[in-house]
């Protein structure tokens, strides 16, 4: 049983063993079959690879030269694009240039509707719309206003200092400090113009540069050199019966101006003859003092008509197109506004229509303490507002003037007229308030003449005239502020 066992045992060893050398065979050919074969399966292999690297660079050189292509065709779109919008943009620009008062005037109804400048130099701005809050004269402190300003005085500057093709050594160099004065104006629906001037101090010429900011960058649209030594102003003065004020404005006039501006002209227009010899003995006196020989005297035996004078004195000038300043023997000026004057005028383009600053009663401003009238001129809020209603002030050439037909003849309102003339025509009306142009305080007669609305319109001038809206506020209540006064000062004594 055992040896049975045992022989079973044996037998299926043996068959394991062959078993096991069968599959050792089986293997040992697989391997043998495989090595025969592997040069050859990797030069298969490697002719794969090759191809499908070949197919890989053929399809990256294909997508490359698309890109370029692509590439291309969106520059010249992006060219194409940015030359029709600078298309539109130059179309847009020029189309608010036009619409803008630049080079000819707007037809306007009536002087409501004219936009008045605002005058500025480095450090203040003197505008129109003050009102009860704001001041005549501001500095320049607001971060908008100040960038905007100084980008257009930035601008100008850029543009004279720039090099040119024929410069020489002698070439001026212009910084902040030759600035002289610009004005500016916005339009809401068309943009801000602004009208710089540059002058040496050494030279009689001005570098005038002017911008225009239609809501885009800022354009410029005009640059010139203006010779002021060539222009020649004739200032009419109308005069009635009032000697001691013609008397004031000579030596003012003398001082402040002959002195410092030889290029004027005086026509004086005298109504009546009882003041002939006064006013004649004043006017010669002034001329031997200060060898000044270019004064004419007209006189008009005729009820004084303001109007009626200006017209004769500016008609009486037979020589060239002369520029005209139309003044009051109670303005002051000086020879600073003579050059705007000259600045803002132009023959058959522009007129000049000042905002002067008329100062308040010096005796209820300064009480006992009056000032020199030089030192009395100077622009506050306490000290006086800007006449802004005042159209009787004007610079223009006499051809405009004689174009329009001058005054109309009668009537109180003979300066709004020739205003609204000039606002109807294609001549430029540029309004802004001077810094160097002032109405001196007078007493104001209404007479009992008068019908009933214009007496009461006097009075308004009056009062107006006197001293500011707060001041009059004191006058009229000072009673109620003494017995404050009086019970508050008893209160602390008992306290």
């Amino acid at each position: 049983m055992q040896r049975r066992w045992f022989l079973g045992k044996r037998v299926i060893a043996a068959l394991l063993f062959c078993f096991v050398l069968l599959l050792y065979r089986q293997a040992c050919r697989s391997q043998s079959q495989t090595r025969s074969r592997s040069p050859a399966g990797e030069d298969a292999f490697e002719a794969l690879l090759q191809q499908h690297e070949r197919r890989y660079l053929q399809h990256s050189r294909n997508l490359t030269r698309r890109i370029s292509q692509l590439k291309a065709e969106l520059q010249r779109s992006a060219v194409e694009l940015e030359e029709q919008n600078q298309s539109e943009l130059e179309e847009f620009l020029q189309k608010q240039l036009r619409r803008a008062e630049i080079f000819t005037g707007e037809r306007l109804p009536n002087e409501f509707a004219v936009l008045p400048f605002e005058t500025f130099t480095l450090r203040q701005v003197y505008q129109l719309e003050s009102g009860l809050a704001r001041l005549p004269v501001e500095s320049l402190i607001g971060q908008e206003r100040r960038n905007e300003l100084n980008g257009a005085l930035e601008a100008a500057l850029h543009l004279l200092n720039a090099p040119q093709l024929r410069d020489s050594q002698q070439r001026r160099v212009y910084s902040p400090q030759h600035f002289y004065e610009g004005i500016f104006r916005t339009e809401r629906d068309k943009g801000t113009l602004y009208d710089l001037t540059f002058r040496e101090n050494s030279v009689p010429d001005f570098r005038r540069l002017v911008f225009f900011r239609p809501f885009a960058p800022l354009m410029k649209v005009k640059e010139e050199l203006m010779d002021a030594s060539q222009i020649l102003i004739n200032i009419i003065v109308p005069l009635a019966d009032t000697v001691d004020a013609f008397r004031q404005f000579m030596q003012h006039f003398s001082d402040a101006c002959i002195r410092q501006d030889g290029r004027t002209h005086l026509t004086v227009v005298l109504f009546g003859s009882e003041k002939m010899h006064e006013v004649k003995g004043i006017v010669d006196g002034m001329s031997r003092r200060m060898k000044y020989r270019n004064v004419t005297l007209i006189r008009l035996n005729e009820a004084f008509s303001r109007g009626r004078g200006l017209d004769v004195g500016a008609r009486a000038w037979k020589r060239s197109n002369v520029l005209l300043f139309f003044c009051d023997v109670n303005i002051r000026f000086s020879a600073e506004f003579l050059n705007s004057c000259r600045m803002n005028t132009e023959p058959g383009q522009k007129v000049f229509y000042p905002v002067m600053f008329s100062l308040y009663n010096p005796e209820v401003i300064y009480g006992q303490h009056i000032p020199s009238a030089e030192d009395q001129l100077v622009i506050r809020k306490d000290f006086g507002f800007w006449k802004d209603f005042d159209f009787g002030t004007t610079c223009q050439y006499r051809s405009d003037f004689i174009n329009t037909g001058g005054f109309v003849k009668g009537g109180a309102t003979e300066d709004v007229h020739l205003y609204r003339k000039f606002l109807h025509s294609s001549l430029m009306v540029v309004r802004a308030p001077s810094r160097d142009l002032f109405h001196v305080w007078h007493p104001t007669v209404c007479h009992a003449h008068l019908s009933t609305e214009m007496f009461k319109l006097c009075l308004q001038d009056k009062a107006l005239n006197q001293a500011s809206h707060s001041q009059l506020g004191q006058i009229i209540f000072h009673q109620q502020i003494n017995n404050h006064l009086h019970k508050y000062k008893q209160h602390n004594i008992k306290s």
